[in-house]
């Protein structure tokens, strides 16, 4: 063959490729918008399992880390306990990041699990009735990551939190484990319980279809306790309070909360109404992650001398703390039209998630 003539049909080859292409691009657009919401369902419903179960992974491993790090004899608050007790802090920082970030979710899904693996001091006493939990290692009445946090930083724990907790009922003051008996029961009681409880969580996720409507609702949830946990910083009340990383607590929040919407992002764009709401989402998922990270600290900005909620003051709110709370509210208050909470629950109604999002 000639040089012309394979020019020739080259061209025209090239010519047909070019023509297919074309009628691929045009064609592609008119593909997507074939997936009904059942399609984009099922879809979000494997995306959100398997990041959901990855969680659930990290989390289970953190606490079987911390366990292998938990010494068999009284812990001595010196030099030679120093690692352990740092790689313990370590670990179970772990399992604040993992749990943080898909809290909602699991406690919409599983509300008796999180309750005893989440439960902040005065709530695991309030269940007790007045009863109290004098042994705090044992994994029996106050149990979970906070029981943990509790005496993995008694000797850090800020002033203010136990003048809040020496007013509960059934109080009992933190400490180290003062004896062999006690640093094998926190190792095989209460940490074993966290390691147990998270395997069922593990197991239970992995058998069980996932609840998209309570998953997204309580992603809603999540972001209306932002409140809450920057409010309790006031009295003592917070969350990760023994470990001081309440705003790190925000932050986990926040970030799972991102992961799991994005999820929904196809399904959302497929709909004419969802562009406007999810652009004011994402604004204020930023103007959060802004707030968040104007310290390096993982603890919550102080608390100005006299703060009130309900009436701050200028000079209050000019404060870092005051500055972060009132970006928190707007962000988040429900009645509060282009906040996180109000656009996502104008989406799940577009998407067909109904029901209230509970804090």
């Amino acid at each position: 063959m000639g040089r012309r003539g394979w020019l020739h049909r080259s061209g025209r080859a090239e010519h047909g490729t070019r023509a297919w292409l074309l009628i691929l691009l045009v064609a592609a657009p008119a593909a997507c918008t074939d997936k009904t919401d059942a399609d984009y369902r099922s879809d979000v419903d494997v995306a959100v399992h398997a990041s959901i179960g990855q969680r659930i992974a990290d989390l289970l491993q953190a606490t079987r880390d911390l366990q292998a790090a938990s010494p068999s004899r009284a812990w001595r608050a010196n030099s030679s306990d120093a690692p352990a007790i740092t790689a313990m802090r370590n670990a179970w920082k772990r399992t604040r990041l993992a749990y943080e970030q898909v809290e909602g979710a699991l406690k919409a899904v599983f509300p008796s699990l999180d309750a005893a693996m989440d439960a902040r001091y005065e709530e695991a006493l309030a269940h007790l009735a007045g009863a109290g939990d004098k042994n705090l290692f044992d994994g029996r009445g106050v149990t979970g990551m906070h029981a943990i946090e509790r005496i993995l930083f008694a000797p850090v724990t800020r002033r203010e939190v136990i003048a809040y907790e020496r007013t509960l009922d059934g109080y009992q003051p933190a400490s180290y484990p003062a004896t062999d008996d006690e640093a094998i029961a926190f190792k095989t009681g209460l940490v074993q319980r966290l390691i147990d409880d998270s395997d069922s969580l593990r197991k239970q996720w992995q058998m069980s279809a996932v609840d998209l409507t309570a998953a997204y609702r309580g992603q809603v949830g999540m972001m209306i306790e932002q409140q809450d946990k920057v409010n309790m910083a006031v009295t003592g009340e917070e969350e990760s309070r023994y470990a001081n990383i309440t705003l790190a607590d925000l932050r986990n929040n926040l970030d799972g909360t991102q992961q799991i919407y994005d999820l929904f992002g196809e399904w959302i764009h497929s709909k004419a109404a969802g562009a406007p709401s999810d652009s004011k989402i994402r604004t204020r998922f930023g103007e959060l992650a802004t707030v968040y990270a104007t310290t390096a600290s993982d603890a919550l900005p102080a608390v100005p001398s006299g703060w009130s909620a309900d009436q701050p003051t200028p000079e209050n709110l000019a404060t870092p703390f005051g500055v972060m709370w009132l970006t928190v509210h707007e962000s988040v208050d429900p009645d509060n039209e282009g906040s996180v909470v109000f656009e996502l629950n104008q989406i799940a109604a577009l998407l067909g998630l109904p029901g209230p999002a509970d804090p």
